[in-house]
């Protein structure tokens, strides 16, 4: 806790944390706190300092850079030193900066706003055009060489073009080293192929990779380059802004970011920071923020530096995605199919816009790969509105004697067996009577993209079955609202919405009422199938197996499980309940489902919980849209499941193609627009 009676004594603490934490971060590429708490730590520091300057002192990490070099590689000293940049994490920060700059030029500034790449800060030095050495930051004046390593990076060039006819003698470069998502999904892939654990985040992997003894891992890694700044520069052209610089660097041949951007105001400056922290994630690599500089190189000249960091840049910092926090206990949830999924119980942590108490880890194999356990602190991460996940441990923090996390043998809701199939990575619940298997079947049946009745959803469900006022989906049509209006938070308002809903729900089309009942394998497009083909339900039931398989687009797969399904003495009594219920049985027999796709294209990649792959790509068809299997300008989503290829998901991203989940894809296949 911060010792806000002793300020001396505080000072003197968090030196010493951020020095711990910077031997973590620089050197060891382990680190075991979020980029955001680091940062937190720096800023509690300057605050004391500022408060208390006699408490200042020129070894203070307020007042020096990075981290000492590694003694695993040979020391390179800078010839010109590489500075750390300030922050800023607020507009009101950045109009802070701009009013600090007042003091010591004037007339008009226009700035350059770069991205900021979430990557390794590294050095290249070219003599006569030939690319000659690379170094790590390091302290700011002494960094590691690299050379060999970085020299395996195809988009750093082993010799600059000469575009002004004026090649400098000697050219020192500024750039970043990073690993694309695509590059680092890859990677993981490979590492929890190969029983290896799995790196957290992409800068990580790629400072690991970049600090390998064996240059031939290093190219394995598929790094990636992009160069910001040129530093010492002996000969060459006169150039007067940096993004001059930046174009001649372009020109001869290194690599620069395509989105950079000169501008007047800090207004517009802001304004492009905004920008990019809505649309970070539609970029192949991370960022975590923009770095605005002062184009005018007079200017800068002018303005100078501290001991840290120059005073005509500053680093505006998105806030963080990432965090870390500690993993109370893995448990497992069973889905409607009896499908046994793991997931984190967090102590909960503000990370990506809202609190994450929960958090995904997939399967059997991703804890695995991963190796967290209860009682690790670990890596969580929620970008945007993707489900938090739980990236890997920070193996420092561990105590002695944990042990790895084993998968439960008993379903942890009715002790029935669990089953893994022989080269699944699944693992069932085999007990139809599973209360959790039970309860999921309720709620998928009220979902969106079934019977859609508003009020029913996973709390009210649970409450229903375990007072005994469902059993299921057919006693739906039965409920006891008298019962219901006793309950605590059931007002008569919120009871007759849900009388209403259920009446509502009677009328749905029989394609619905197929996909609520949730028979195996058949999704939304193999249930307008049999609607259209069959016409009624009884007939559905009635039909043969081979009449089932029959059914253009069905195939025996589905028409196997269809027909066991509706053989089932159990399934007929639920039908038989919401044929008393009066729920609508019939379809449109031979005629077309609803085109609320026409004249849309939509991509679907990965492994979807409700749909297979052909069913999703069917119901998109059968609805009047085209589901081809690449992504291009024309396509207008992405639907992304579990194991989304890479690939799609990038060209996505880099053409602005919304990317939905499956309640997204229901929600467009139903309403034939974007959720």
């Amino acid at each position: 806790m911060p010792c806000t009676e002793n300020p001396a004594q505080r000072a003197d603490e968090l030196r010493q944390l951020i020095a711990h934490h910077n031997l973590r971060y620089h050197q060891l590429d382990d680190p075991e706190i979020s980029d955001a708490e680091f940062d937190a730590l720096v800023r509690e520091l300057r605050a004391v300092e500022e408060a208390h300057p006699d408490l200042q002192t020129p070894t203070s990490p307020t007042q020096q850079v990075g981290a000492a070099p590694s003694v695993q590689f040979a020391p390179v000293r800078h010839r010109t030193p590489m500075m750390s940049l300030d922050n800023a994490f607020s507009f009101e920060e950045l109009l802070a900066w701009g009013k600090r700059m007042e003091r010591f030029i004037s007339g008009e500034v226009a700035f350059v706003c770069e991205l900021k790449i979430d990557g390794v800060a590294i050095s290249l030095l070219y003599e006569d055009g030939r690319y000659v050495r690379a170094a790590t930051r390091g302290d700011g004046t002494v960094g590691e060489d690299v050379t060999g390593n970085v020299r395996t990076i195809a988009a750093v060039p082993e010799r600059l073009s000469s575009p002004t006819g004026q090649s400098p003698s000697v050219i020192e470069v500024r750039g970043e080293v990073y690993m694309p998502v695509p590059a680092f999904e890859e990677l993981n892939r490979r590492q929890a192929e190969a029983g290896l654990r799995t790196f957290a985040n992409p800068r990580n992997s790629a400072a690991g990779s970049l600090r390998q003894k064996d240059p031939s891992i290093t190219a394995s890694r598929e790094l990636s380059f992009w160069t910001y700044q040129a530093g010492a520069m002996d000969g060459g052209p006169r150039l007067s802004a940096h993004h001059e610089t930046l174009e001649y660097l372009a020109a001869a041949g290194l690599p620069v970011n395509p989105e950079v951007r000169v501008l007047g105001s800090l207004e517009e400056v802001n304004d492009f920071c905004r920008h990019w922290l809505e649309h970070r994630h539609d970029l192949p690599y991370e960022i975590d923020g923009v770095v605005v500089k002062v184009d005018d190189l007079a200017q800068r000249r002018e303005l100078g530096a501290t001991a840290k960091a120059p005073r005509w840049a500053i680093a505006y910092k998105f806030p963080p995605e990432e965090r870390t926090t500690l993993l109370k206990d893995i448990m497992v949830s069973i889905g409607r199919t009896g499908k046994a999924t793991p997931f984190a119980m967090l102590e909960p942590v503000f990370v990506g816009g809202s609190t994450v108490a929960l958090a995904t880890l997939h399967n059997e194999d991703q804890v695995a790969a991963k190796d967290v356990r209860p009682g690790d602190t670990v890596f969580v991460r929620k970008a945007g509105d993707v489900i938090p996940e739980v990236l890997g441990p920070v193996l420092a923090k561990r105590g002695r004697g944990s042990k790895p996390w084993r998968f439960p043998t008993a379903c942890p809701a009715c002790g029935g067996p669990l089953v893994r199939l022989p080269g699944e990575s699944d693992t069932y619940c085999t007990n139809v009577d599973c209360p959790a298997q039970r309860d999921q079947r309720i709620i998928h049946f009220a979902s969106r993209g079934a019977m859609d009745i508003e009020g029913l959803g996973e709390r009210t469900v649970q409450l229903f079955t375990s007072l005994g006022l469902l059993a299921d989906v057919g006693d739906i049509y039965s409920l006891d609202l008298d019962r219901v209006r006793e309950l605590e938070g059931f007002g008569e308002v919120s009871v007759r919405n849900l009388e209403a809903a259920i009446e509502a729900s009677k009328d749905r089309p029989l394609t619905n009422l197929l996909a609520g009942l949730g028979v195996p394998h058949l999704g939304g497009a193999g249930s307008q199938l049999l609607a259209a083909t069959f016409g009624h339900l009884d007939r559905i039931m009635a039909a043969s197996l081979e009449e089932l398989a029959a059914v253009e687009g069905v195939g025996p797969k589905i028409a196997t499980s269809v027909h066991e399904f509706f053989a089932s003495a159990r399934n007929q009594a639920v039908i038989a309940k919401l044929r008393v219920a009066g729920v609508n049985l019939a379809g449109p027999e031979g005629s077309e489902g609803p085109q609320t796709l026409a004249g849309m294209s939509v991509v679907v990649t990965g492994t979807l919980e409700g749909w297979s792959r052909e069913s999703a790509e069917e119901a998109i068809k059968a609805r009047g849209g085209k589901a081809p299997g690449s992504v291009s300008k024309r396509t207008t989503a992405v639907v992304a499941g579990e194991a989304a290829g890479a690939a799609k998901l990038t060209k996505a991203q880099e053409l602005g193609v919304p990317v939905l989940d499956e309640a997204g894809f229901a929600h467009l296949l139903e309403k034939g627009e974007l959720p």
